[in-house]
């Protein structure tokens, strides 16, 4: 295959990691603006829902579509809850002390790491996508006579990477309207912004951050739904979400959803295209770096600020 051919799968690829990394940082960004908490279990969230999707898959049978949609609605559903009863258990009780629930997410990532492969099981498995549609891409070649159309091309991808992208961009959208244009978005913005000053406003402080909490956790969740027809679901799947995430996080600016969903883009984009040339290796090792010189030049991100 020809280079640009080639390039543009790598982009698409690209872009499903970028879809898909924005959710999960999104979630991420939530909890740490909002709450202030670093929630180092959040790539297990990710990992739970994608299991939770093949359990629910395998389990309704039928239709490849029906699990999927009910999957779809089921696992970002029981992981936001399960997230906000860890809330309510064990980061509240810490009174969301930034070192203490550190280190208690931390433990709460072993904890749903070892129950995943006690009951999943240490294998992966597959979840079918909920339609089988492939488009063949049209190409275009340069030469001495002019423009020649080349088709077919055997340059194809599925309708459901494509389903996957607009799908990512749709909820990151309706999360930025849900927080300018709702209520209960108008509280969230308030909480973060001077949550003792909510408290004496009225605003229920300790139940906006059991909601955001567990809502980080719906969209990692809903991002392993989306991405797992595609990757197969294993217990070990949360590492590389997590990396991403805190990469994005970081790069945008702790706590700043425009910046996120840039860095997202951007470091999406960016492994997955190295990813495909090089190695899925370098790519991390490239955004680490770029961490690195992010912090050195914008300590807060290229949209955060400082924040005590």
């Amino acid at each position: 295959m020809d280079f640009a051919p080639h390039l543009f799968l790598a982009t698409l690829e690209g872009a499903i990691t970028a879809a898909v990394i924005s959710l999960t940082a999104v979630g991420l960004s939530l909890v740490f603006g909002i709450m202030r908490v670093v929630n180092v279990a959040h790539g297990e969230f990710f990992m739970l829902g994608a299991v939770v999707a093949w359990w629910v898959a395998s389990t309704l049978g039928g239709h490849a579509a029906l699990g999927f949609l009910a999957a779809l609605i089921i696992a970002p559903l029981f992981v936001g809850l399960m997230a906000a009863l860890a809330d309510r258990l064990v980061l509240e009780r810490l009174n969301y002390d930034l070192e203490r629930t550190i280190v208690a997410t931390i433990g709460l990532l072993y904890v749903i790491q070892q129950v995943a492969l006690m009951t999943f099981g240490p294998d992966a498995r597959p979840v079918e996508a909920p339609f089988d549609l492939r488009i063949a891409i049209p190409w275009f070649e340069f030469s001495d006579t002019g423009v020649n159309l080349i088709w077919p091309w055997g340059l194809a991808t599925t309708g459901y990477k494509l389903a996957v992208i607009a799908a990512a961009a749709i909820i990151v959208t309706s999360i930025i309207v849900f927080l300018k244009r709702s209520r209960f978005g108008l509280m969230m913005r308030a909480t973060q912004m001077d949550s003792e000053m909510a408290s004496a406003f009225g605003i229920p402080v300790r139940r906006v951050y059991c909601v955001v909490f567990g809502l980080g956790a719906a969209l990692a969740a809903l991002g392993a739904v989306l991405i797992v027809p595609i990757q197969q679901a294993h217990y070990l799947m949360g590492g590389d979400p997590l990396l991403l995430s805190f990469i994005v996080v970081i790069i945008g600016g702790l706590g700043s959803l425009p910046g996120t969903i840039l860095a997202a883009v951007l470091i999406g984009m960016s492994d997955g295209i190295i990813s495909v040339f090089f190695s899925p290796t370098l790519a991390k090792i490239l955004a680490t770096l770029l961490v690195a010189l992010v912090l050195i030049f914008r300590p807060h991100g290229l949209f955060g600020h400082h924040t005590s």
